[in-house]
């Protein structure tokens, strides 16, 4: 699969931008601030429905107007589609032309998969941005789940109302039993497909982590455990039923699988206890290969992958592994300098303030000076800083 062109109307810093894509990899440099992100954004936009930077889908339209548009047209394997995304007063989503009902509809119809330097927060930081990670992996690749996280997240909502009402306005207790029950039943459903994944995870990662340290002068066994306070409706229940009173003291819900977390171990230590900075950042390379691993295998095909200023994060002999390892996906990369070396049959993109400039692979150049040769498009952009 991969995404042939994008056409961004009024989004972020573009006006009128059309950029075309190579069945490859595509690496858009220039200095920063000059909308290198915004373009990966975009994509993200089309493929998940929002964006990975915000969200309120009005900082995605440019400051000067109202309304932002952007059409991702794409080719899989067995089809061809066109995803346009319409931000405004409302977020719509049209696939070939027809408007979609719901963000989900869109989810699954072009897959893919970012890195980004704040992707070490996944190890670092607490389970709210590992179950993000996780849940949004799933949502990728069955739309269902993100329409259960969200049915799970509004019982919640009525929950936790609700125990402010029994707090402050004497309402009875026993009126929790029909929100406990509903929360029990989509939390069996949300374990489950968690369990499947993690399951899915263990299986991989600590081959696909050696192969990425085997230089090292340490062997570095990898393993992640998924931890949860329920494996079935009943210990779900139980557990609502044993915090209730303290629930109803602070007024939130603070047992469910809405607190769930997986750790990450090496050689039996927590990752992000007793790891080093290069550890935890090759624990996160390593994830993030694992849920290709895992998405490519689910789809049947190699998804696309967003490398939004990561590079930077690698050295040059850990970059060429990497570049390596993903050679069959479409990349999109973006980067402060033009990394020349990596590949010399990648498509290069030169970002500025007002003008983009399109230099194809090396065997599609002429000899004429590099900024003039022919195959080069400019295009002009209105906007203004």
């Amino acid at each position: 699969m991969y995404i042939k062109k994008i056409t961004l109307e009024n989004f972020r810093n573009y006006i009128n931008q059309i950029i075309e894509l190579e069945d490859g990899i595509n690496i858009i440099y220039g200095n920063n601030a000059q909308g290198k992100t915004n373009i990966i954004e975009s994509i993200f936009l089309c493929s998940l429905g929002k964006s990975f930077r915000t969200n309120k889908d009005k900082e995605l339209i440019n400051f000067e107007n109202e309304e932002a548009k952007v059409t991702l047209e794409y080719k899989r394997s067995d089809r061809e589609g066109v995803i346009k995304a319409e931000l405004g007063d409302k977020k719509n989503f049209y696939i070939n032309g027809v408007k979609q009902n719901k963000v989900s509809d869109i989810i699954g119809k072009v897959n893919v998969i970012i890195f980004t330097p704040d992707n070490i927060e996944i190890v670092k930081d607490g389970p709210q941005k590992r179950r993000k990670f996780l849940d949004m992996m799933i949502s990728s690749l069955k739309p269902n789940y993100l329409h259960l996280l969200n049915t799970y997240n509004q019982a919640l909502e009525q929950r936790n109302n609700y125990l402010k009402q029994i707090k402050f306005e004497g309402k009875k207790e026993e009126m929790l039993d029909i929100w406990d029950e509903q929360l029990s039943e989509f939390s069996l459903k949300i374990f489950e497909y968690r369990k499947k994944y993690i399951d899915k995870f263990s299986e991989k990662i600590d081959n696909i982590h050696k192969s990425i340290t085997k230089s090292g002068k340490l062997e570095e066994n990898l393993e992640i455990r998924y931890i949860s306070n329920g494996k079935d409706k009943e210990s779900f229940l139980e557990a609502l039923n044993k915090s209730r009173k303290i629930d109803i003291k602070r007024g939130f819900t603070a047992t469910g699988i809405h607190r769930d977390d997986f750790l990450i171990y090496i050689n039996k230590r927590p990752v992000a206890i007793y790891g080093s900075q290069g550890q935890q950042r090759t624990t996160v390379l390593t994830l993030k290969l694992t849920e290709l691993e895992i998405v490519k295998e689910e789809i049947g095909e190699s998804p696309i992958l967003l490398l939004d200023d990561f590079m930077s994060e690698l050295d040059e002999k850990r970059r060429k592994s990497f570049i390596e390892s993903i050679e069959e996906n479409q990349v999109i990369i973006t980067c402060t300098d033009d990394i020349e070396n990596l590949n010399t049959k990648a498509k290069r993109i030169y970002v500025e303030a007002r003008k983009m400039l399109i230099l194809l692979p090396k065997e599609k150049r002429t000899r004429r000076k590099k900024w003039k040769n022919l195959n080069m498009s400019i295009m002009q952009n209105k906007y203004k800083y």
